[in-house]
């Protein structure tokens, strides 16, 4: 039955009508900005914004009186090392998590992580291409084989639909990596593992802050790794930890990177007998590190929201112009934002070829720039056997990781207010695409 509203017109109608009157507004803007001169015919920049202020807007990190204080304390005091279990206690507070250890690094999470599943050597596991090397180049040591998955074009995130056409029975686990922040089906996801046996595991190096249903992104699956690294939303130059849900997962990944702490487990441990060499390698979190991420992690809710409302934004306002989206996040998620704020420009919808898009807009004062990502099927490692149990698959068909590294475009993060900046990015956006069909016979 359609629904009517008091005027007698149709639910669907409305819409209609609201979109067709809100294309007519888009249009109108258009046209009146194609009587001005893009900048790079000579005319003036639509970015005027001071570009110290923007260089101070978009600077990450940021490490204040708050920091400085910590770091200086600690350099003075004998006392380094508690500096590890306090971030870990907040951590685990945070996330609401049973179990964080602090590693080195995200790396060092990960190859800990896989250290702790305990998978026989030849298995398998479920991971997209679409990711930094770490996140399945570390498999190689300890006899697993990446079964590389596509994305969803729409999100940047894992595709759980291409992912059910690779299942085999040597897949032992499923690794998803939550793209730029935004958060992966895990719902899904989880129905999808336990149904076939399977063990989450996450790689959420770019996503503190962001959940599902209200359930923190590294909490979804035994394992989730974070990244603390400089460029990372919880930064402390380098750093990284790792949240397990179980006994054994802790205990293993702990006892993988950390010589003297199998006595710090229950004396029923299985791992304690390890006090004094661990598994050979040694991946601490550095105490300077662990005071920075502790201090950070006290401002990072509030800034991703901060983040958040401003890149929305913008990006609501970019989205009426033809050609230009952004990745789609659900209803039900919370994103944040790791390194730049990405949308996408379809080239055919646009009218106009991305690249005469972007020099233009980057002569009228935008910060923006090609937005590909690693593909890591197409990395040499890969496809020499001789690294592997057993040679990995290279897929033909990842259309989704290939579509949004083509139509991706990097904009910076704004980490202040910045109204008066994101309404002249709108401007120049609106002025170079009212003349986008003279920039298509450039």
């Amino acid at each position: 039955m359609q629904e009517f509203d008091r005027r007698g017109k149709t639910r669907r109608s409305f819409v209609q009508a609201g979109a067709a009157a809100a294309a007519g507004l888009g249009a109108q803007s258009l046209n009146a900005r194609s009587h001005e001169t893009l900048a790079l015919s000579g005319g003036p920049k639509a970015v005027t914004f001071p570009s110290e202020k923007t260089a101070a807007i978009i600077k990450w990190p940021r490490y204040g009186a708050e920091e400085k204080k910590a770091v200086a304390d600690l350099l003075d005091s004998n006392g380094w090392y508690p500096e590890i279990p306090a971030l870990e206690k907040e951590l685990q507070q945070h996330l609401g998590a049973p179990y964080v250890k602090a590693h080195m690094n995200g790396t060092s999470a990960l190859m800990s992580m896989f250290f702790a599943l305990g998978l026989p050597a030849g298995s398998e596991i479920l991971a997209p291409s679409y990711t930094a090397w770490a996140t399945t180049a570390p498999m190689h040591f300890f006899g697993y084989v990446p079964v590389f998955v596509d994305i969803n074009p729409r999100t940047m995130t894992f595709d759980l639909a291409y992912a059910r056409k690779r299942l085999n029975s040597r897949i032992k686990a499923v690794l998803p990596m939550h793209s730029f922040g935004n958060p992966c089906d895990m719902d899904e996801i989880s129905d999808f593992a336990k149904q076939h046996g399977l063990i989450v595991v996450e790689d959420a190096a770019q996503a503190q802050g962001a959940s599902l249903k209200g359930k923190p992104m590294g909490t979804w699956g035994s394992i989730g790794v974070f990244s603390f690294q400089g460029s990372k939303i919880l930064p402390s130059i380098e750093g990284g930890a790792g949240v397990y849900q179980t006994r054994e997962h802790y205990e293993r990944a702990t006892m993988f990177g950390n010589y003297e702490l199998p006595n710090s487990f229950p004396p029923d441990s299985a791992y304690r007998i390890y006090q004094g060499t661990g598994m050979g390698p040694k991946l601490r979190i550095h105490p300077l590190a662990a005071a920075l991420a502790r201090r950070q992690l006290r401002k990072m809710d509030g800034h991703n929201a901060l983040v958040d409302g401003q890149l929305q934004k913008l990006n609501r306002r970019l989205s009426e112009l033809p050609g230009v989206s952004y990745p789609h996040t659900r209803p039900d998620a919370k994103r944040v934002y790791w390194a730049s704020n990405m949308i996408f420009i379809d080239e055919k919808k646009a009218g106009a070829p991305k690249a005469e898009l972007l020099k233009a807009l980057r002569a009228e004062g935008v910060q923006a720039s090609p937005g590909a990502y690693d593909e890591q099927h197409r990395y040499k490692l890969y496809s020499e056997a001789k690294w592997w149990h057993h040679p990995v698959v290279i897929p033909q068909d990842l259309h989704g990781t290939t579509q949004v590294n083509a139509q991706a475009v990097r904009l910076p993060v704004f980490h202040d207010e910045a109204s008066e900046l994101i309404e002249q990015y709108a401007q120049a956006f609106e002025k170079v695409w009212a003349h986008r069909s003279k920039l298509a016979k450039a």
